[in-house]
């Protein structure tokens, strides 16, 4: 009888055996799809990230200003996919968290920095973008080394006031006490959301933000546009290259900005609906699936920033040439310089010259055609 009251299963000695959680268990083939997607998904965030970081690495070409923060985008979102996504794959499947309470807030802090940090990066992008485009002759003189690594550690320390900070004192939760810390039989691990915290953090890092990109990038399109009608107009008979230019400049920054809405819009949503109305009606699939279209943003993140960019575009290709015959690689050549001919054939004919326009804008600054490939650093 006494063995029997001391048995580490009894109901006695553990106040939560046979406690159930409040989420439904996964049916197993279900879980067995989700999963197969999820490792996908994580697997294409980490390889992805890892590639643009290996191509500024190994590529001097792209060490520059306009990459800084599309490094710092990848890094983000590599370490998102390192710390964050395994932990979330193995809660969606199980539906339930084993790790204890600390590791929890630690877990939820974590994603909430690095999902903040990827989005202000992109941010950041877009402004840069913005410079490059509006400023052309004085960009060198905006965007500088010391003004880059100021919105760096803007970046970081929004990053934290919005995650670590609050989680760890308490500021989200409905009372006092931090999350998790109280006695409890339950196993879910959730970012516990109150009112004044939903509305801050929303506005804060995704509804400002995303205001202000649509505005750059808008900017940016109609100065893509009034250029392509100005060297339509000088072109004459023959107005197709720079046609071409702008209908890509505006498919590329749709994609960008799209992608960008699709995937985060529908989490702050939720996010501000749970702060405002409470969890009800938001609970399981619901919040798995815009909590993953926002991680899928990471995932997105190295095809956009990158494949849309020429000079990211020859170092994959470089990469991957690498990779297939083990040799070093030979980039010594800028991306211009190769697609020039070789020897003085081309030379003494005018027609052999790449042809360059320039034009003024409304407020006089010298535009060239550079500036619809500069829309967006992606063209």
């Amino acid at each position: 009888m006494r063995a029997e009251l001391l048995h580490p299963c009894s109901d006695t000695m553990d106040p939560c055996y046979n406690h159930t959680s409040s989420q439904k268990s996964m049916d197993s083939h279900l879980q067995l799809v989700v999963g197969f997607f999820l490792v996908i998904l994580i697997v294409v965030t980490l390889c992805g990230n890892i590639i643009v970081c290996l191509a500024v690495t190994l590529d001097r070409r792209l060490r520059s200003l306009t990459n800084c923060f599309i490094v710092s985008l990848a890094i983000t979102d590599l370490l998102l996919g390192l710390l964050v996504l395994p932990f979330s794959a193995y809660y969606e499947l199980a539906r339930k968290w084993p790790f204890g309470s600390i590791l929890c807030n630690v877990y939820t802090s974590l994603d909430v920095m690095l999902c903040t940090a990827s989005i202000l990066n992109l941010f950041m992008i877009s402004l840069d973008r913005y410079f490059a485009v509006t400023t052309p002759l004085r960009y060198c003189q905006v965007v500088t080394p010391s003004r880059v690594a100021v919105g760096l550690v803007v970046i970081w320390a929004v990053s934290l006031m919005v995650s670590f900070l609050p989680i760890h004192l308490g500021w989200n939760t409905n009372g006092t006490a931090v999350q998790n810390t109280e006695p409890t039989c339950s196993t879910e691990c959730t970012l516990a959301v109150n009112p004044v915290y939903g509305l801050v953090v929303a506005l804060l890092t995704f509804y400002s933000p995303l205001l202000i990109m649509c505005i750059t990038y808008y900017r940016i399109l109609k100065i893509a546009r009034e250029q392509a009608k100005r060297i339509n107009h000088t072109w004459g008979s023959s107005p197709m290259p720079p046609m071409v230019k702008e209908h890509k400049a505006t498919v590329t920054l749709a994609v960008v900005l799209g992608a960008f809405v699709v995937c985060w819009f529908p989490y702050f949503t939720v996010f501000t609906y749970r702060g405002v109305w409470g969890d009800s009606g938001v609970k399981g699939t619901l919040m798995s699936i815009v909590l993953w279209l926002g991680y899928a943003n990471s995932a997105l993140n190295p095809i956009l920033y990158g494949t849309f960019n020429r000079d990211f575009r020859l170092a994959y290709q470089h990469l991957l040439r690498c990779c297939r015959t083990g040799r070093p690689r030979n980039s010594h050549l800028p991306p211009l310089q190769k697609a020039q001919p070789r020897g003085r054939q081309g030379q003494g004919r005018q027609e052999g010259k790449p042809l360059k326009l320039e034009v003024r804008n409304e407020k006089g600054t010298l535009l060239t055609d550079g500036v619809l490939k500069s829309t967006g650093a992606f063209l």
